[in-house]
């Protein structure tokens, strides 16, 4: 079984943070938490529960920042939810399990993401949930990325097409989910799916950047 590494905050440039002892505390003195084992061997083991390159970018992205050392690796798991989820309470579920299905015995961290549609007052939009699990049973939530789709992507998926179908029909390209996807395809590049998932994951990880705000009481 993986031991359980604890991240270290990272901190914006130019931003003085006191971080409680609760977490210095555990670190050596020079304020960063660095492991005993040679530089060239990754400290920390993270699982995307997904094959899709685009997740597993925006993963490595992201822990990078965390703890340079990371190896991140995809797998294929399953999100035990409908192919299109439909609402934010059926995407927020796929990536649970699938985060819960990433977390094999040899991770410290297993990562869902998972993309669907919700209808608002405004017609059908896109929705992504971030659910991160650790070894010790914590788990962090980030959400949600709502883009107003196109009457004729929206008309499609309400007839039963996936989103990503729908965009490939709608642009002619193949696959668009793992590239820009719909939020980089309807913003014109503006942001893309990686960016957007960067962001929910970060979300996700603050009760894991910052421990000592979430206890009970």
């Amino acid at each position: 079984m993986a031991s359980t590494y604890m991240m270290r905050p990272f901190e914006a440039p130019g931003v003085s943070v006191h971080w409680p002892d609760s977490l210095t505390s555990r670190r050596p003195s020079g304020g960063l938490y660095h492991s005993q084992r040679p530089a060239t061997i990754p400290i920390m083991k993270v699982v995307v529960g997904s094959s899709n390159p685009v997740k597993i970018a925006a993963a490595r992205a992201v822990f990078s920042r965390v703890e340079p050392r990371t190896h991140v690796v995809g797998l294929e798991v399953s999100s035990g939810v409908a192919s299109q989820p439909w609402g934010d309470e059926e995407t927020r579920r796929g990536a649970l399990n699938r985060a819960r299905a990433a977390l094999i015995p040899d991770a410290d961290y297993g990562v869902g993401f998972e993309g669907g549609v919700v209808e608002t007052e405004h017609g059908l939009m896109t929705c992504a949930w971030c659910v991160v699990v650790n070894r010790t049973g914590r788990i962090g939530v980030g959400g949600s990325v709502n883009a107003l789709l196109p009457p004729v992507v929206a008309n499609a998926i309400r007839a039963g097409r996936e989103l990503g179908e729908a965009m490939d029909a709608l642009t002619g390209l193949h696959n668009t989910k793992q590239s820009a996807g719909a939020v980089g395809i309807l913003t014109a590049g503006l942001t893309d799916r990686q960016r957007a998932y960067e962001h929910i994951l970060a979300l996700a990880l603050a009760p894991f950047q910052r421990p000592d705000l979430y206890t009970d009481g």
